[in-house]
C-alpha cells in the first residue's frame, strides 16, 4: 500500500517560537522545530520536557474515589482481611497485579492475586473470580485494568460480602459499578488532570497514595517503576505527561535493576546487554509477556514478575519464550485464513470495515490478526471467534479512527464490550453477527474521513545530510521515551544517490543496506531500508531518491554510530 506523506509545517507565530527556542537553548532551528511540535513553547517546558522529574508527578488523591479506596485498603490491612490482587490477563493487567501485590506484599502476608482465564472466564470481572474469592475468604478485591462495567458482578459480590476497589482506565458508562471505590481519570466527575494512564498506571496511584497515608517513602515504589514501563509502552498509552516521567524513570530502572523476574525475560529476548527502548518492550518484551496468556495461563507471568529466585525466573522465562514461538505460528496461520475470507468474498472490495468470523479460531491471538488486518487493508478491523457460547472478538482500528465508538452505536446487539479509541473487546450471540456487521459498517462509512482509508506518514522536517550531526543526534536522543503523543522524529532527505557501496542483504537479499550521499556535504550516511529490495536497481543506476526516515543508533562489534532506519522510498513521477 502507497503511503502519503504529510509534511508538517508552523504558523508564522510558531516560528517566533522556534527562533526564540533555538536561541535560549543553543540547538539549532531543526530542533527547535520539533519540539513546537510538540507543544513544547517555553524554555520552562523544554526543562520539563529534557528533565522528566518524579516531583512532577500528581498528588494521586486528585483522583475522584481514592480517599476511599486508601481508606478501605487500611482497614482491611488493620484488621487482617485477605486481600485479592485481581488483573486482566494482558501485558498491563499482569503488570499491574505484579506491581500491586509486590508492594503490598512488602508490609502485608495475608494476600494473594488471580488472573482470569482468557477460555474459560473471558475479559474482566468474572462470577467465577468472586467465587474464589468468597470460597477463600477474601474480604477485599483491588480489581486492575478491568471492572469499570461490571455493575452486576460487583452487585454480586457485595450481596456475598466482598468489597470491590476498582482501578481502570476504560471509558466508563453513565452508571459506575457499586464497589467502594471507583478509580478511573476517565470518569466525568474525576478532576485527575492527566487522564491517559494504564491500568497499571491507575494501580501505582493507589500505592503513591497508600504510601504517603502510611508515611511510607517514595524510594519503596521506584524499583516497581520497571513494571510500570512495560504497561505503559504495552498498551500504547500516549507517553506524554505523567506517563512519560513514569517511563523514563521506568526504563531507567529495567537498565539498570531490573527485577529477577524480568531479567529473565530481558534474558530470552537478547536484550541483556542492551540500553532497552520502548519498542523493545513493544516488539520483544511485551509479546512475550502476552504470550501466556494467549497460549496458557497469564498467572504464570505473574509468578514470574513477583519472584525473586533466579533459578526459577530462567525456566519460567523459557517457558513463556516457547509460548510465543507457538503464538507466531497460529497467528500467521490464522491471518492467512482470514485473509483467504476476505478475498473470496467481493463485498469487502467497496466496505470500509472488516469483520470476519471463523468459530474454530484460537480466541488468544484474535488481537494480534485484528492488528495485521487493519494493517494490510487500512480499515477498522474485527476478528471473532466462538468461545462459551458467544461470538467473541477483538477489534483494532486504523489512525485517527474511533473504533469504541463504531462499536458502542451498536450495543444493543453486543452481550459485552469495552476498550478505547483503537483497540476493543466485543462479544455478541452467533445469531448477531449479520446485522452487527452491516451496522458497524454503515457506521464506519458514514464516520470515516477520507484521510483515514489510506496509511499517511507525518514527516517533521526535511533535512539535509549536513544538519545530521553528532550534537544533533545527542539532544535528538534526549527527546525520547518515544511513543503516542512523543512519536520518534520522522525525516525526509531529497534527491539522495548512492554512494557506491549500497548492496542486497537477507537471507532472500529482500533487504537494502544503504550507504547514500547528498549534494550538502560530503557525509556518507549509513541506512536499512527492510523488505525494499525493489529499489535496489533504481539506486544502482545512479538515480535519485527521496527517503523518508527515522534517525537511530547503531551498535555493531562495539562500534557506535548513526543509521538512518528508512520507513518509506519516493522516486520522482511514480
Amino acid at each position: 500500500m502507497i503511503n502519503t506523506w504529510i509534511y508538517r509545517t508552523l504558523t508564522e507565530q510558531q516560528r517566533e517560537t522556534q527562533k526564540k527556542l533555538a536561541e535560549e537553548l543553543s540547538i539549532s532551528p531543526l530542533l527547535a522545530q520539533l519540539l513546537v511540535q510538540r507543544d513544547i513553547l517555553t524554555f520552562e517546558d523544554a526543562r520539563s520536557f529534557f528533565r522528566p522529574d518524579l516531583s512532577n508527578l500528581h498528588d494521586p488523591f486528585l483522583m475522584a474515589d481514592m480517599d476511599n479506596a486508601v481508606k478501605r485498603l487500611t482497614k482491611a490491612m488493620k484488621h487482617n482481611e485477605k486481600i485479592l490482587v485481581y488483573g486482566d490477563y494482558d501485558v498491563d493487567g499482569t503488570t499491574s497485579v505484579a506491581l500491586v501485590y509486590k508492594f503490598l506484599k512488602q508490609f502485608y502476608s495475608n494476600i494473594d492475586f488471580y488472573i482470569p482465564d482468557r477460555y474459560n472466564e473471558g475479559y474482566g470481572i468474572s462470577i467465577q473470580g468472586i467465587d474464589f474469592a468468597k470460597a477463600q475468604d477474601f474480604k477485599l478485591v483491588i480489581a486492575l485494568d478491568c471492572g469499570i462495567k461490571a455493575i452486576e458482578k460487583v452487585k454480586y459480590a457485595a450481596s456475598l460480602g466482598v468489597d470491590f476497589i476498582i482501578c481502570d482506565h476504560h471509558t466508563p458508562d453513565d452508571v459506575l459499578p457499586p464497589a467502594v471505590a471507583v478509580l478511573d481519570p476517565k470518569r466525568d466527575d474525576c478532576n485527575y488532570p492527566y487522564k491517559h494512564l494504564s491500568g497499571c498506571g491507575v494501580g501505582f496511584k493507589l500505592m503513591q497514595a497508600f504510601a504517603i497515608t502510611n508515611n511510607i517513602g517514595f524510594s519503596q515504589l521506584t524499583p516497581l517503576l520497571d513494571l510500570l514501563a512495560l504497561s505503559i509502552a504495552s498498551d500504547i498509552v500516549p507517553i506524554t505527561g505523567e506517563n512519560r516521567i513514569l517511563a523514563f524513570y521506568g526504563l531507567k530502572q529495567i537498565n539498570s535493576n531490573p527485577s529477577v523476574g524480568l531479567k529473565g525475560i530481558l534474558e530470552v529476548c537478547g536484550l541483556l546487554d542492551k540500553e532497552i527502548t520502548i519498542s523493545d518492550i513493544v516488539f520483544k518484551i511485551g509479546p512475550r509477556i502476552n504470550a501466556s496468556g494467549r497460549m496458557k495461563q497469564a498467572s504464570e507471568v505473574v509468578e514470574l514478575l513477583v519472584s525473586s529466585d533466579h533459578v526459577f525466573a530462567k525456566e519460567k522465562s523459557d517457558t513463556i519464550n516457547e509460548y510465543n514461538n507457538d503464538r507466531k505460528d497460529l497467528d500467521k496461520n490464522i491471518t492467512d485464513e482470514a485473509i483467504a475470507l476476505i478475498a473470496a468474498d467481493k463485498r469487502y472490495i467497496d466496505r470500509k470495515s472488516i469483520v470476519v468470523h471463523k468459530p474454530d479460531w484460537h480466541k488468544g491471538v484474535i488481537g494480534i490478526v485484528a492488528s495485521r488486518l487493519s494493517e494490510e487493508y487500512y480499515k477498522p478491523s474485527i476478528v471473532l471467534t466462538n468461545s462459551n457460547g458467544l461470538a467473541s472478538g477483538s477489534a483494532r482500528s486504523v489512525s485517527g479512527f474511533d473504533i469504541y465508538k463504531a462499536i458502542d452505536s451498536c450495543r444493543d446487539l453486543l452481550e459485552n464490550f469495552g476498550g478505547h479509541m483503537y483497540a476493543a473487546g466485543l462479544s455478541m450471540k452467533e445469531e448477531n453477527i449479520p446485522a452487527f456487521t452491516e451496522r458497524f459498517e454503515k457506521f464506519v462509512a458514514e464516520n470515516i474521513l477520507e484521510e483515514q482509508t489510506y496509511p499517511q506518514i507525518e514527516i517533521d522536517a526535511v533535512l539535509e545530510f549536513k544538519d545530521i550531526t553528532p550534537k544533533f543526534f545527542r539532544v535528538l536522543k534526549q527527546f525520547g521515551p518515544f511513543g503516542p503523543g512523543n512519536m520518534k522524529p520522522i525525516f525526509v532527505s531529497k534527491k539522495v544517490f548512492d554512494y557506491g557501496t549500497s548492496r542486497l542483504v537477507g537471507k532472500e537479499q529482500e533487504h537494502l543496506k544503504l550507504e547514500l550521499v547528498d549534494s550538502s556535504s560530503e557525509n556518507v550516511m549509513n541506512g536499512i531500508a527492510f523488505r525494499m529490495h525493489e529499489y535496489n536497481d533504481h539506486l544502482k543506476a545512479l538515480n535519485p531518491l527521496d527517503i523518508c526516515y527515522t534517525v537511530e543508533e547503531n551498535s555493531f562489534n562495539g562500534n557506535i554510530s548513526i543509521q538512518l532506519m528508512i520507513r518509506d522510498i519516493k522516486i520522482e513521477n511514480k
